[in-house]
């Protein structure tokens, strides 16, 4: 988003009065300014004033047409579609555009904002905008103070209407502070991710760089090079119908925006491509053993307890959730006389989702705050006629 200066705004009449969660007296923040509403914007909009964050919330865009929806959603209070005196004391902006517009996004807004205001950034790549915060400021173009920043959070559906608070709620966010950060701008940032929900968690800029290059970017191209052997070659119908659910978990994130995937790839080209070399060594190395079956499953076995121990989020850096599997016969109303029954032995669900809908049934995931209600919530269910276990397997004790 590279905003054209000469273009009108869009006055805060568009906004004002958007009910209670528009007043936030008492919030920590006065002025936030989101530039950039699309999902990540959209969503963080949202959060800060359901959650009464800050007093105002200023959305920043090239289209006024994203603007408009962001108003009539509740993202934010006001907009704008040009930077400009406006800027001038706001507690803090968020720049939340494409990852290659990031760098002209920031040039744009830096002389209009003051030494008080802080600036953060949702980019996916955290090297390229620090450095250009820090020149700019080194050529006095920049006196405001930056963090930057990466929700680890996402959907395969962009744009703003489909923002969600949720999005953020329990999302590892990634700052990236360095030797140069103002330790009270980081302090501000840091409260500001975890007033959204979400836990910070400080890596520096390049060392980030290089871990999503593995753990992020890396499994798209994966997923593009998988999906591509299925559209390519003979029998594609045929591959298509038995490409099962393991095939779809694994190729998910094919379906993201193809524009902000390759802008991130292309921005961190230097570490995509050494996890590329990196990743096509381990393919060699299995390749090597598909003909030695004690060595092949001694590969097996060591994938199987580093995926084992990778921690899911909910259950891992933050607060944990205690889950049961419940299975769900094929008949209606079956998902209302389950939550039902939870609500009239007043049992809480903390988190909801289905696993899986086939012609004999299916199964969700039912997440509850503690082992307690979980003890609770499985007697219940059984209680009800469904067959229900702890999502290690095991019932609960």
């Amino acid at each position: 988003m590279t905003p054209d200066s000469s273009a009108p705004e869009i006055g805060p009449d568009l906004g004002p009065d958007l009910g209670p969660a528009a007043e936030h007296r008492d919030a920590a923040l006065d002025t936030v300014v989101i530039a950039g509403v699309g999902l990540i914007g959209g969503s963080i909009g949202l959060g800060l004033r359901q959650r009464g964050l800050a007093r105002r919330v200023i959305g920043y865009d090239l289209d006024p047409v994203v603007l408009e929806a962001a108003v009539g959603l509740g993202a934010v209070d006001e907009v704008r579609l040009a930077p400009g005196p406006w800027l001038q004391g706001v507690d803090l902006v968020i720049l939340a555009s494409p990852t290659m517009t990031l760098e002209p996004l920031l040039s744009d807004l830096a002389p209009h904002l003051g030494a008080a205001t802080v600036v953060t950034d949702v980019g996916s790549v955290k090297a390229p905008i620090a450095a250009q915060a820090a020149a700019l400021r080194a050529e006095g173009r920049f006196a405001a103070r930056f963090v930057g920043g990466h929700p680890m959070a996402g959907s395969e559906r962009g744009g703003v209407l489909n923002a969600d608070p949720a999005l953020l709620e329990n999302a590892v966010w990634v700052l990236t502070p360095d030797a140069g950060t103002d330790g009270d701008a980081l302090r501000t940032v840091t409260a500001f991710v975890e007033g959204l929900g979400a836990r910070p968690l400080e890596v520096l800029p390049a060392l980030h760089d290089e871990l999503v290059a593995t753990v992020s970017h890396l499994p798209y191209l994966a997923a593009v090079a998988l999906t591509s052997l299925i559209d390519h070659g003979e029998e594609r119908a045929l591959k298509s119908l038995l490409a099962a659910g393991g095939f779809r978990d694994l190729t998910r994130v094919a379906s993201g925006d193809p524009r902000m995937s390759r802008d991130m790839l292309s921005v961190n080209n230097a570490a995509v491509t050494r996890a590329l070399r990196a990743f096509r060594a381990q393919l060699d190395e299995l390749e090597a053993v598909l003909s030695s079956p004690d060595e092949l499953l001694h590969h097996a076995e060591a994938a199987k307890r580093t995926r084992d121990g990778i921690p899911i989020v909910r259950r891992g850096l933050l607060p944990t959730r205690h889950e049961a599997v419940v299975a769900v016969p094929d008949r209606p109303g079956e998902f209302a006389r389950i939550t039902a029954a939870l609500a009239d032995a007043n049992v809480n669900i903390k988190d909801f989702e289905v696993l899986g809908v086939r012609e004999s049934g299916g199964a969700v995931r039912i997440a509850f705050e503690d082992t307690g209600a979980l003890d609770r919530g499985t007697q219940v269910l059984r209680g009800a006629g469904y067959e229900v276990r702890t999502r290690n397997g095991a019932p609960p004790s």
